[in-house]
Order: C-alpha cells, then structure tokens, then sequence
C-alpha cells in the first residue's frame, strides 16, 4: 500500500514536471502580438491551443491554475516581474505562490503592497483562501489602522499561520515599506502613487542578506506609460539583479484556457488606447492618481457625513446647499453628493448612493432636496440625460450664456469639461476648502481617479471599474464642488430688466 501510494506520488512529481516545462516552453512566449491577435481571433474559448493540461488532482487547489498562470507559479526565480493583463488573474497567482510558500517555509515573512487599501487587503483575502485549500491554518488575523476609527488610514493588516509564517498587507507608499525585511509581492505596482520611491525604499532590506538572507521580489502590474518604475525595471539590461519577465497579454491569456470573449470585452471598453496599454501591455499612457491618501487625509473630518437627518432639509432652502449628481441607472453607482458652504470651506453634508434604481424613482427620492438646494450638477451623459431633462423641467435650467438662470445645470463628460472638473476638484483639497466624511469607501473612491497623459502629452482622467462602482462618489463631489462654485439664481440675487420691444441688450445687476 505504502509503495503503492510513494509510486503515485512519484507519478504526480513527473507529470508536474513536464507541465512545468511544457508551459514554461510554450511558443506562445515569444510570439509576435500581431501573431498572437490572429491565433486568438480563431481560438475556441476555455480550452488551450497547445492541448495543454493541469496535473494536479482537482482536490489540490493548484489544478485551478490556467497553464499561463503555472507556468509563473512555479517559475523559483528570486526576482520576477509579470507584465500582465487586467482581469487575468494577478493576485490569484501570486497569492497562491505565497501561501504555497508559507506552508513549506515555517517562518516564512512576506510583505503584500498595492496601490490602493483596497487592493492590499483584497490581495490578502485571496491569500487566506489560498491558505485554507492549502491547510495551513490562520492563527491570528490584525488590522491596524491610523486612529481608533475603523474608516481611518489603513497602516497594515497581518496574517499569522499555524507554523510562524506571516504575510503583512499595505498600502503601496514609501513610509510603509521601508525598513520591513521579508519576502515583497507588490500588486499593480506601476499604479502606486510614487512606485520609484517606494522602490527605493524597500529595496536596501531585500538586498542585503545581514536582514534575514535572500528575500523575493514579486513584481506583477499592467503597464502604466513610459518612463515609470514597472517600465524601467521590465526594460533595463540585467547586471548582478537578474530577472524572470514574464509578458502575460489577454492573448495569452486567452490562448491558455483563460474563457473570456476578446471582441466583448474591447467592445465594451471601445478605446484603442486603453485597450493596448491595459489587455496588450503596451506602454502608453501615463497615469498618476489625482487625489493622494495624504492629501485626502487632511480634508478628512468627523464633521462631514454621508447621512442627515430629515430637520436638515426642512429648514435647507436657507443655507448655500449644493449638489453634485453623478447619475448611474445599472452599471454603477448613482450618486448625489450634497455640501453646504460653511464659511469658505464645502461642508459634506449628505452622500446618497443609489444602485440599480429606476430614474422616475431617484427622480422621487431626490426631489425635495433639489427644491432646497440653491444649485445642482448633474451628469448629463448617457442615462442622464434623461434625468436632467426632468430636472430641467421641474426646477429650470441654469445656463447664463444662454439668458437661464435655473437651478440644474446639465454637464456633459466632455474632454474639456473633465480638464475643468477635476483640476479644481485638486485645488479644493489643496487648499482645504472641502471636508469629506472618515470613511473607507468614500476615500477609496477618491483616491481611484487617475490623472493621465497620453503619449502625445494629452492630459485626460479616468477610473477603473471595480466592484465599488467607477470613482462615481468622486465624480459626484467634483459636480457639487462646480455646482457651489458659481452659486444660483437664489443666491447671488439676480434682478432681470423687461425687454423692451424688439430691444435683445438690456442692463442686468448681479451681487454677489
């Protein structure tokens, strides 16, 4: 029985191996994109070109691994860096290579760093699955934060196993990694907000082995723009560190058993530029985040909120209320956001969220509050049009160029209108004249929306979708700080003048 099972074992070892080497060795690897687009356009989905298949028994959690992603889980190199796709399964893979590794390693210490709190702690939850299919039990799980509030900062959040090993997430900024000597995985690293100091600040404890011996670096990031960290470190000449790159693209994703329906998804997305950079991994675009945790941190204020008593409305048509609606009927999020002016600084007063809601229905539910606000702004895009056209309607239009001095101005996305929302949404934080609420979703939010420079030196802004929505309560804040910004009818005192006959000129006062 005994040697039956050693025979099986053995069995097992030679049929990973080949794996290894059939997937490591794949022509796919050094293919031409324009090769790999034609080879995948005639693909048949879930299946892999080269007839490739997963060793492992289906109770081991490592026979979920696509042939792609086996191939970088059992490459041992010390340094690697994956240039890689959205939406093919980075953290799954990386997570699994570090549990796998906590098992084997008693003692084992691993860092997890990702751009956002988010990432970092959705990252280490892909670990703690990882680990219980692995066996290893978790004897201890801590998050630290910033202050006492549960919705402060986020300093770091640790996992320790059963056998000693440990892996601590965080954010992806300098103060955070410096000085931790372990094992590095850092997740969309060419998306942290300084990714080349934060290198250099994790890099001395990886290096030198008076800090516990050889540690590992794990790279994994789709590319953001040339010039930045992730293409310096993929593009440089190796001397003494010498790297594993692995180029990951949804082609070979796709060509490896990845089910996922390439004219779909670029349908969907329906931007050439973004699909190079974000599913081809071609260095584009340069995108850094608009709004920095710091920088959010010290608007931050317990006197914000995301709720308000019904008293505050009834009595709401007597104080510069404003509101920013950054409308949304199915996809993601649909949210007023609504200030008051407290002196120079924009109080947030109310942060509604509405998720999958029918428009007469949000119509409803916000109605009396743009009766008492003095000056919304509303998205007028897509979907919203709608919505703004009822608005329109009940409560006029506010466009002084055109002679309406309603209370609903209508914002079309526009290229230009984006070069102005989001530059003085900066400036707000800047100069601290906003005040948003201690709260994680709403500083997650913020913190999402990215500035970008096009290769042609183009600035535009963007936010990737996530389960969380699409940086919609940024949007919403960005609309209300606009909406606050010029006042309205009601509160800047506009006296109108009678035409008179024909006569289109006539004198108008405005006090402010």
């Amino acid at each position: 029985m005994a040697d039956r099972r050693k025979d099986a074992l053995e069995q097992l070892r030679v049929q990973v191996q080949d794996a290894i080497t059939a997937a490591q060795s794949n022509p796919l690897w050094k293919m031409d994109l324009s090769d790999l687009r034609e080879l995948a356009d005639r693909h048949t989905l879930g299946v892999t070109r080269s007839g490739w298949v997963n060793p492992y028994p289906k109770k081991d959690p490592r026979s979920l691994l696509l042939e792609y992603q086996f191939a970088g889980f059992h490459d041992d190199s010390r340094f690697k860096i994956d240039l890689q796709a959205r939406q093919t399964g980075k953290d799954f893979t990386g997570q699994g290579e570090i549990a796998e590794d906590c098992l084997r390693r008693a003692g084992t210490d691993w860092m997890v760093a990702a751009p956002s709190e988010r990432q970092s702690l959705d990252s280490l939850d892909q670990g703690k699955i990882w680990a219980e299919a692995f066996g290893l039990a978790i004897e201890s799980y801590d998050i630290k934060r910033e202050g006492l509030s549960g919705e402060s900062l986020l300093k770091s959040a640790e996992i320790i196993y059963s056998n000693g090993s440990r892996v601590r997430a965080v954010p992806g900024k300098p103060d955070t990694v410096r000085g931790r000597s372990a094992n590095v995985y850092l997740t969309e690293f060419d998306f942290f907000e300084n990714a080349e100091a934060t290198w250099r600040a994790i890099l001395p404890s990886i290096t030198n082995p008076l800090r516990g011996g050889e540690k590992k670096v794990r790279l994994k990031s789709t590319p953001n723009g040339f010039g930045g960290a992730m293409h310096r470190i993929w593009t440089k000449e190796d001397k003494r560190m010498r790297w594993a790159r692995r180029l990951v693209t949804i082609y070979h994703a796709v060509l490896m058993g990845l089910p996922v329906d390439i004219a779909q998804i670029r349908e969907a997305l329906d931007d050439a530029d973004g699909w190079a950079q974000e599913f081809e991994c071609q260095f584009l675009d340069v995108a850094s985040v608009l709004l920095p945790y710091e920088l959010i941190g010290t608007c931050e204020s317990n006197e914000a909120t995301t709720t308000i008593t019904p008293d505050f409305w009834q009595s709401a048509a007597s104080k510069p209320v404003f509101i920013g609606w950054d409308f949304a009927r199915k996809q993601d999020l649909s949210v007023p956001w609504t200030v008051e002016r407290v002196g120079d600084v924009l109080q947030t007063r109310e942060i509604e969220e509405f998720r999958r809601m029918s428009t007469p229905a949000q119509f409803a539910a916000m109605e009396h509050k743009i009766a008492a606000a003095r000056r919304v702004c509303v998205d007028y895009t897509g979907p919203g049009i709608g919505l703004g056209d009822l608005l329109v309607q009940r409560f006029g239009e506010w466009d002084p160029t055109n002679d309406k001095f309603g209370k609903i101005q209508l914002c079309t996305f526009t290229q230009n209108l984006k070069l102005e929302l989001f530059p003085a949404l900066k400036v707000a934080f800047e100069q601290r004249r906003v005040r948003v609420p201690i709260n994680r979703a709403v500083r997650e939010d913020l913190h999402s929306m990215q500035r970008i420079v096009t290769s042609a030196g183009n600035v535009t802004y963007r936010a990737p979708h996530n389960s969380d929505g699409h940086a919609d309560r940024c949007t919403a804040l960005a609309l209300a700080i606009r909406a606050a910004s010029h006042g309205s009818a009601a509160s800047i005192g506009i006296k109108a003048i009678k035409r008179e006959g024909a006569r289109s000129d006539r004198n108008r006062s405005i006090t402010t």
